[in-house]
C-alpha cells in the first residue's frame, strides 16, 4: 500500500524561478466560519525533498504533522502568522488573508527576493517581484510546504478553543461550514470565535449542502 500511494505522487518542482532566492506562501482558514485565517511562508534548500509532500488537502493528518516537523527542521527559513477574527471582520478575509501572508513574509531570515503565491491574486509585498500560480500547493514544494504548515498551525489553534466551546465540534471540523457545525449555530447562536461578517447568524444558514472541503 505504502509503494502504491508513493509512486502515485508527483514530484513537485522547487521553485519557479532560479535566480533568485523564492519563497512559498499560502494561507489556511480563508473559508471558515469561526478562527483566525493563517498564512505561511517558506524558503527551501536546493535538494530538498520529501516523498509525501503534497497540497496540504490532499494529506492526512498524521502525514500533515510528520511533513511539518520535516519542514520545520530542514528548511532554509519558514514563518507562519495570523490575523484575528476581530480584524477579518473590520478589514474583510481577503485583505485579512494577504496581510497573513505579508507578516509570514515579514518574518523570513534571511527574507525572500521572489515569492510564488498559491492561487491567483496576491497584494504585491513591498518592491519584492511575485508570481501567482493557481492549485500552486500541488506544483511547487516550497507552496505545498506553506500550505501544510499554514493548515497545521491553525488545526492546533481550532483544536484548542474546541476545549472552550466544544458544542461546534471545531476538534472535527477546524471551523468550517459542516452542517453539524451550521445546527452547532442554529441551536446555540455564535460565539466569539465566529467571523460575524459572515452570514452564519442563526436564520441565515443553508442546510442544502456541505461546504467543507
Amino acid at each position: 500500500m505504502t509503494k502504491k500511494v508513493l509512486s502515485d505522487l508527483p514530484r513537485l518542482q522547487l521553485s519557479y524561478q532560479r535566480e533568485l532566492l523564492e519563497a512559498g506562501c499560502d494561507e489556511a482558514g480563508r473559508g471558515c466560519y469561526a478562527g483566525p485565517v493563517f498564512a505561511a511562508a517558506v524558503i527551501l534548500p536546493e535538494g530538498f525533498y520529501h516523498p509525501l509532500l503534497n497540497d496540504s488537502k490532499l494529506l492526512k493528518a498524521e502525514i500533515r504533522t510528520e511533513l511539518r516537523y520535516y519542514i520545520e527542521a530542514n528548511a532554509l527559513a519558514y514563518a507562519v502568522a495570523q490575523v484575528s477574527v476581530e480584524e477579518i471582520d473590520a478589514i474583510n478575509i481577503l485583505k485579512a488573508s494577504q496581510k497573513a501572508m505579508h507578516q509570514a513574509l515579514d518574518a523570513l531570515t534571511p527574507a525572500a527576493a521572489f515569492i510564488a503565491v498559491d492561487g491567483n491574486y496576491f497584494i504585491p509585498y513591498q518592491k519584492t517581484p511575485h508570481a501567482c500560480i493557481i492549485k500552486g500547493d500541488g506544483k511547487y514544494a516550497h507552496i505545498a510546504a506553506a500550505s501544510i504548515l499554514a493548515k497545521t498551525y491553525r488545526d492546533e489553534y481550532m483544536q484548542r478553543i474546541h476545549e472552550e466551546f466544544p458544542h461546534y465540534n471545531w476538534i472535527s471540523n477546524k471551523g468550517y461550514g459542516t452542517l453539524t457545525h451550521r445546527k452547532a449555530i442554529e441551536e446555540n447562536g455564535i460565539c466569539i470565535h465566529h467571523r460575524k461578517s459572515f452570514n452564519i447568524l442563526p436564520g441565515q444558514l443553508s442546510f442544502l449542502e456541505d461546504e467543507w472541503h
